[in-house]
Parts: structure tokens; C-alpha cells; sequence
């Protein structure tokens, strides 16, 4: 692998829309905690078939608002018409918001009107078309495979194509093989692609809640770290410790070997990803990400 630290490095950190006051305000408790490295961005997710998408749209603003960090809603294609989308991004340029993480999205339970984009390539194509450059778009990447794919090289071949049509950078899936991303990286070199790929990584605080993400996603836990993790049992004092080191070599191992940068997946919570960012030593430059 090639060091993708050719580019400034980006560290940024997601979190979802919560629906309720308290909720609310202890999200904006985080991130004003989280602000505090000064993170490139925070990401706002996207509910399927656009479920959240009100509560997106107030929590981009809120985050906006509360604290002087760039926000990249999560926009999502499934479920979604031209017209939709058309208000949505608008929406997102009259606050002048650019940066935007763009996916096909999941498919909810019953849903039946997939709308106008069938995959994140549909939807590239129209931001491009109705926008040219001026929202630097992020995408998804996946260094184990995304879970439908029929396979690596038709996955890959897919991420190729979405930047082809005009993707600047991706964050990854979460996982815990550092090979399993150098090799991803190495796949996409050989396919000329060159853009930023920053991993994403998923701070290790609850195993059961872990593991339901894992077995959702297709992200890998290795056997030794389920087994740790497993013979804890509730001791959630010794998980969080355990989850520390291994998060933070993980993180040591993929900065040591180019990666050009992180994201962190909060789930809403400050302490655990901070506690890794402490132990890496982190410092940020918020001009790391440029425009196309």
C-alpha cells in the first residue's frame, strides 16, 4: 500500500439523529465534547429509505449552530425522487453546507418505491449533473466485502465507478483486521483508484451491541477479540479497557502504515473515541479536506 497520507490527514467522527429532547440535548453535549480536538467534520446519518431524514435535516442545523466544526449529512438514494432530492440538496446549499456522504442506503422492511436512484451511482451522477462541483461528495467503501455484493472484484468495480463518476474521497465500514484494509487498498491502486479512503473505526464499549452491528454489516470480528470480549461477560469496566487497547493499536497500525486518516463511529458518545484520539495523540488541521 501506497501512504494515502499524501493528503492532509482527516479525523472526524460520526453520530445519528436523536428524536427526542434529552436525547437531543446530550447529542449536542457530545459534540461540543468532541469539538474540543477539533475534528475535520461531523457526519450525520441517514435513516433508511430516508426514515430520519427530518431529523437529519434539524441536527445538521443544531450541529451547525452549536459548535464551528463542518457537518456531512449522510444522503442516502433509496426511497428517494429527483424531486426529493432536488429540495434536499438545495436545503443543504442555501446553508452553505458542501461536503455531503452519499450512499445508496438500506432498504427498509415493506418498502416497495425504491424512487428514482436504484444506487449511489444513480445519485452521483444526478448531484453532478445538477451541481457540477460544488458539493465534495464522500462515499462508502468496504474493506471486507459489502454484505450483497456478489463478490470482492465486483464490489470493487463498483467503487471504482462511483468514483469515476465523481466521488472525491470514502470513509470505510468499521473493522478490526488492519490487513484486511491494507489489502483493500492495495486492490484499489491496482485499479488506479487514487482518492482518499479513510477507515472508519468503531470504538469497542458493549459487545452484544457489537456484535449485532457486525453481523448486520459483514464486518469481521476476529475470533480472538470475541472471545475476549465474550469472557467478560458484564464486566463493562474490563470491556472498555480491552476495547481501548485493541481500538487504539488498531488505529496506531493503520496511521503507521499511510492511512489518511480516521473516522470514528460515536454512537453518540464522546469518552470512547476520545479516549482512543488521547492515546494516539492526535492533532487536526481542518483545512484537510479540499475541494475538487
Amino acid at each position: 500500500m501506497k501512504s494515502q497520507q499524501i493528503y492532509p490527514l482527516a479525523f472526524s467522527f460520526e453520530c445519528f439523529p436523536e428524536k427526542i429532547d434529552t436525547g437531543k440535548e446530550k447529542l449536542l453535549n457530545t459534540c461540543h465534547q468532541l469539538a474540543t480536538v477539533n475534528p475535520c467534520f461531523f457526519s450525520v446519518t441517514y435513516g433508511a429509505g430516508g426514515s430520519t431524514r427530518a431529523h437529519t435535516l434539524a441536527t445538521v442545523d443544531d450541529i451547525n449552530t452549536a459548535t464551528s466544526i463542518e457537518v456531512a449529512p449522510h444522503i442516502a438514494g433509496i426511497g428517494a425522487s429527483k424531486g426529493e432530492m432536488s429540495t434536499l440538496l438545495a436545503h443543504y446549499k442555501a446553508r452553505e453546507i458542501r461536503h455531503i456522504i452519499v450512499l445508496r442506503g438500506d432498504t427498509p422492511s415493506g418498502l416497495r418505491d425504491f424512487g428514482d436512484f436504484n444506487d449511489a451511482i444513480d445519485l452521483i451522477n444526478f448531484i453532478r449533473e445538477q451541481y457540477d462541483d460544488y458539493f465534495f461528495i464522500e462515499i462508502a467503501a468496504y474493506p471486507e466485502t459489502h454484505p450483497l455484493a456478489t463478490n470482492p472484484q465486483i464490489d470493487l468495480a463498483k467503487l471504482q465507478q462511483k468514483f469515476e463518476r465523481g466521488a472525491d474521497a470514502a470513509l470505510t465500514q468499521f473493522f478490526y483486521n488492519p490487513d484486511a484494509f491494507f489489502r483493500f487498498i492495495d486492490s484499489c491502486e491496482k485499479l488506479g483508484i487514487d482518492q482518499p479512503i479513510v477507515p472508519g473505526i468503531m470504538p469497542i464499549t458493549n459487545y452484544h451491541q457489537l456484535a449485532r452491528f457486525s453481523d448486520r454489516c459483514g464486518a469481521e470480528i476476529p475470533r480472538w477479540i470475541r472471545q475476549r470480549l465474550e469472557g467478560y461477560g458484564e464486566d463493562l469496566a474490563s470491556i472498555t479497557a480491552f476495547g481501548e487497547e485493541v481500538v487504539t493499536r488498531l488505529c496506531e497500525q493503520l496511521l503507521a502504515g499511510g492511512a489518511a486518516g480516521l473516522h470514528f463511529y460515536t454512537l453518540n458518545k464522546s469518552s470512547p473515541s476520545l479516549a482512543v484520539w488521547k492515546n494516539l495523540n492526535l492533532s487536526n488541521d481542518k483545512s484537510s479536506r479540499s475541494r475538487r
